[in-house]
């Protein structure tokens, strides 16, 4: 909204939760949008802290679990009641009591308030963003944000498949799949992904290198898909799903061959009673396969790896991604929604500010 005649006083519209949600997707019942007046005056804020005006906002799969209100399999810590939920976020300095930042900076912050504007200790900045890099602003928050670091760590460090590797990436469109297929692709495997539609069958194999792909909508049989698809067997597969596409990946796993679990979304909305079980885990004794779950934040020590390699690859036009930009801080809850829906190609970001 508008700034108030008096500069330094705005009007910011913020995201808060008034009531969790154990399971379905979150609707307005459980987070609301409410306007406060915040004061952006240097007199008013702390030594050490800057005043942001937000520009864009991630939507990732993880926030899901931040809002059940028990600490479930992923083990993220719950959002308070009443209080503004957070994301990563791209921001605009606008007032700065830290010698680091001065007015205009653009910064990347990985707890940035869903909210226009906010004040926040500068510790909390993750980096500042060269305008003048080359990089778009989106690519931050895709290729080189959570889902790009998630693809980097899935396929280079637990997955790490050798070259003529057979690999196999569900959700494969998303943010995390169309960044991990390509980093497989460039360590010489052959990849297969799955999506939930033929227009993103299309855009995989076109635009992301993959070698082919299939519409879980279309099989009635997953395990024939993947005996199609995998006549030689499976040596990697990066899970973004699991339920019945983990336990038909286990039929087809060669020997030794390595199962990262990024995330399983088609679980996420179900309390643990509900999801849906794998009968066949005994797979993976006699194959040896090693089945590892990861989060990113324990490999923040790697981050500088990753940024740099990552950023290499997108100067030079070997990664690229694919963003879904809705606008206006408004469109959260249903930009939140429709990752559960398939509706989306690539990382769904929320552009707040121009």
């Amino acid at each position: 909204m508008a700034e108030k005649e008096n500069m330094f006083m705005v009007e910011s519209r913020e995201w808060y939760m008034v009531s969790y949600a154990p399971h379905g997707v979150p609707t307005s019942d459980h987070l609301k949008l409410r306007t406060v007046i915040l004061s952006m005056d240097a007199d008013s804020i702390p030594d050490g802290h800057v005043a942001i005006e937000t520009l864009l906002i991630s939507i990732d799969p993880y926030l899901r679990s931040r809002l059940t209100g028990t600490i479930d399999g992923l083990c993220f810590q719950q959002f308070e009641l009443n209080e503004v939920i957070t994301a990563f976020g791209i921001g605009r300095v606008k007032q700065s009591k830290d010698s680091k930042y001065k007015e205009g900076d653009l910064v990347l912050n990985p707890n940035s308030p869903v909210a226009e504007y906010y004040v926040t200790p500068s510790s909390h900045i993750a980096r500042k963003i060269d305008a003048a890099s080359g990089i778009s602003l989106p690519d931050y928050l895709s290729s080189l944000g959570v889902p790009g670091f998630a693809a980097w760590v899935g396929i280079e460090v637990v997955g790490n498949p050798k070259p003529g590797s057979n690999v196999f990436i569900s959700a494969a469109s998303g943010g995390v799949g169309m960044i991990a297929g390509q980093l497989a692709k460039l360590r010489g495997c052959r990849v297969i992904g799955s999506t939930g539609s033929d227009e993103k069958v299309k855009l995989i194999k076109e635009e992301f290198g993959y070698d082919d792909g299939f519409n879980y909508n279309k099989e009635a049989d997953f395990d024939a898909a993947l005996s199609k698809y995998f006549p030689d067997g499976i040596d990697v597969y990066l899970d973004n799903v699991g339920g019945k596409m983990l336990e038909a990946v286990l039929n087809h796993v060669n020997k030794c061959a390595r199962i990262p679990l990024c995330g399983m979304i088609s679980q996420y909305n179900k309390v643990w009673t509900e999801r849906e079980g794998v009968r066949n885990l005994l797979n993976m004794v006699g194959k040896e396969v090693r089945m590892e779950g990861f989060v990113v934040e324990t490999y923040l020590t790697r981050i500088g790896d990753f940024s740099k390699e990552m950023e290499g690859y997108i100067k030079e036009g070997k990664v690229k991604s694919k963003n879904k930009i809705n606008i206006g801080i408004e469109s959260f809850l249903d930009s939140f929604s429709s990752l559960f829906s398939s509706s989306n190609i690539g990382k769904v970001v929320i552009q707040v500010k121009a």
